[in-house]
């Protein structure tokens, strides 16, 4: 594998470090396919972790932004959020369909149970870091 350089924000860590245990794990867990998906994808050279709207978000050149989160509100689910105006999420239900639980045209919701199926989500996350070079193809080229 290449050498992927992160660019992180010190204060992701402190949003990390603020998650109860359980969650911390399920959010690192997919902090690391989000690193896995950028590090597999030729393009990728470079990943800004940041914080956006106080939650952690990659984003890359070419890129539309990934975010992960769980919310106080809904302590039982955390996910994975896509800008919602893009096509993203309405691919990702028209070609996984019922592989993932979706909140509107924005995330891909997960309960803290739930097995993640990563080579799907893997695919679902490599659309969102390449978006403007996938976007005009029938669903992302996900199929």
């Amino acid at each position: 594998m290449k050498n992927l350089h992160i660019e992180t924000n010190p204060d992701v860590e402190l949003v990390f470090a603020n998650y109860p245990e359980n969650v911390r794990q399920k959010i690192l867990n997919l902090r690391r396919l989000i690193l896995e998906a950028a590090n597999e994808t030729e393009e990728i050279n470079k990943v800004e972790e940041t914080l956006k709207w106080g939650e952690p978000s990659y984003l890359v050149r070419n890129g539309s932004t990934v975010r992960i989160d769980w919310k106080e509100k809904k302590p039982g689910q955390y996910g994975i959020y896509f800008k919602c105006t893009s096509k993203l999420v309405s691919s990702f239900k028209m070609v996984y369909g019922n592989i993932f639980k979706y909140e509107g045209a924005r995330a891909i919701i997960f309960q803290m149970d739930d097995q993640i199926p990563e080579i799907e989500l893997k695919k679902c996350i490599t659309a969102g870091l390449t978006y403007h070079r996938v976007k005009h193809l029938p669903v992302l080229g996900l199929e």
